[in-house]
Formats: structure tokens, C-alpha cells, sequence
């Protein structure tokens, strides 16, 4: 068997550091959609409350009572901004993608025209 070149062994290197990358971003993407769908039921839980019912919300290790006002504004806040995460890791997962797909390429690329007979 061939020795692997130097620079084909880092090309490889670099592809599982990729895929960490791209595993750690799926990660926490699946965090944040859960979260996500968490604030989205509890959404749906406060709207579906009698009016003039007591609502609270945790600070901290405290639980505070707060008007519905202040509690649906706070979750659609954080559904916001998570979304807004989720987007840009999806972006960053994209892009990881991509990169992957051409190093992937060009190490394939070189193993194959290693591996091809001298004519």
C-alpha cells in the first residue's frame, strides 16, 4: 500500500475536524428548536388560561408572579431570538457543508490519483 502524502493526511485531518464542527452545530441546533417548541407550548398554555389567572415565571432559582402581558412577551422574545439562532446555524451548517464536500473532493481526488498504476 502507498504511503499517504503528508498533505493528504492533513486534508484528512482537517474533513473529522469538520464533521465535529458540523455535529457540534447540529447539536445545538436541535437545542434550540426544542427550546423552541418548549416557549411555543407554554405560549399556547397562557393563551388558553382564564383571564385574571396567576401566571408565573422563574428568576433565577425564584419564582415571580407576572401579568400575562409581561409572560407572552418574555417567551415570544425568546422565541425570536432562538429563532434568529437557529438561522445562523444553519448558515454556519451550510457553509461547513460545502467546505467539507470540496476538501472531501480533493482528498478523494488525491488518494485516487495516488492509487492509479504508472503507465
Amino acid at each position: 500500500m502507498n504511503q499517504i502524502p503528508p498533505k493528504v493526511q492533513n486534508q484528512i485531518a482537517m474533513l473529522q475536524q469538520m464533521q465535529q464542527q458540523m455535529q457540534n452545530v447540529l447539536s445545538q441546533k436541535t437545542q434550540y428548536e426544542m427550546a423552541v417548541r418548549e416557549a411555543n407550548r407554554a405560549l399556547e398554555e397562557v393563551k388558553d388560561l382564564p383571564e385574571g389567572r396567576a401566571l408565573y415565571m422563574t428568576v433565577g432559582t425564584v419564582m415571580v408572579e407576572k401579568d400575562r402581558e409581561t409572560v407572552t412577551g418574555a417567551l415570544n422574545e425568546k422565541v425570536e431570538t432562538l429563532e434568529i439562532r437557529i438561522k445562523s446555524l444553519e448558515k454556519q451548517e451550510k457553509m461547513l457543508q460545502e467546505k467539507f464536500e470540496q476538501l472531501q473532493a480533493q482528498v478523494k481526488q488525491a488518494i485516487d490519483g495516488k492509487s492509479q498504476p504508472a503507465a
